[in-house]
């Protein structure tokens, strides 16, 4: 997959309030997100695939010579028939000028460009999510749900697995033994794609003990059509 500008990432967040109170968390926001745009830090890129079930769901969803434990995936009504395997990554720059910042001791300025990096992950998440949407579209299916290894309904374990499907080897993301991905500043999800699928009655955020207090719970793709 090509990569993608960074400007139109940089808008989407620019438009949406910092939720503190204080200013100067405010101000090092700013001063972050100008540090990404002058400093040319973000590589955002992202990959899927649509993989076709090898057969029918069972115990498992097998597909792509794959067996990925996420039944949470199949649906009450309509009939699942392939999963939409996806990687993000903003690149190893923003995480190596996070590191940086703290070993000049500016961890304030370190701390807001993590955050603006988290909040540009989501934000490319969801441009990932709305490609496959559209994809699924274009041959009359639907995808719904919305699943990351280690969440309630995917084993962590299933991270490398997710990655095979995705074809993450294509922007340079790769998964470490105990399931890290590199770069850090990256994240992989599944999707259940379909032919009249429901809107998912679930979100991966239901069972998160922080969900009330999150500012994006719940904003996942957790159905579409």
């Amino acid at each position: 997959m090509p990569a993608v500008g960074s400007s139109g990432l940089l808008r989407a967040i620019a438009a949406t309030p910092c939720a503190t109170q204080f200013p100067q968390r405010e101000r090092f926001r700013r001063e972050a997100m100008e540090l990404v745009e002058r400093g040319d830090l973000l590589e955002a890129a992202y990959c899927y695939r649509i993989v076709p079930l090898d057969e029918p769901p069972g115990d498992w969803l097998r597909a792509g010579g794959e067996a990925l434990d996420a039944l949470k995936l199949v649906p009450a009504s309509g009939q699942l028939t392939a999963i939409a395997a996806a990687v993000a990554t903003l690149g190893p720059a923003l995480e190596q000028r996070i590191s940086a910042l703290f070993q000049e001791r500016r961890q304030s300025l370190a701390l807001a460009l993590d955050g603006v990096a988290n909040e540009l992950l989501f934000a490319l998440s969801r441009r990932l999510q709305d490609r496959i949407v559209a994809e699924a579209c274009k041959h009359q299916l639907s995808a719904a749900g919305e699943l990351r290894a280690g969440d309630p309904g995917l084993p962590l374990a299933a991270q490398p697995a997710v990655l095979r499907l995705a074809g993450a080897a294509s922007i340079g993301v790769t998964v470490s033994t105990s399931q890290l991905l590199h770069p850090l500043k990256s994240t992989s999800l599944i999707m259940g794609v379909g032919v009249d699928l429901p809107p998912a009655r679930w979100s991966r955020c239901d069972e998160c003990p922080s969900a009330s207090k999150c500012g994006i719970a719940g904003q996942g793709a957790s159905a579409a059509s």
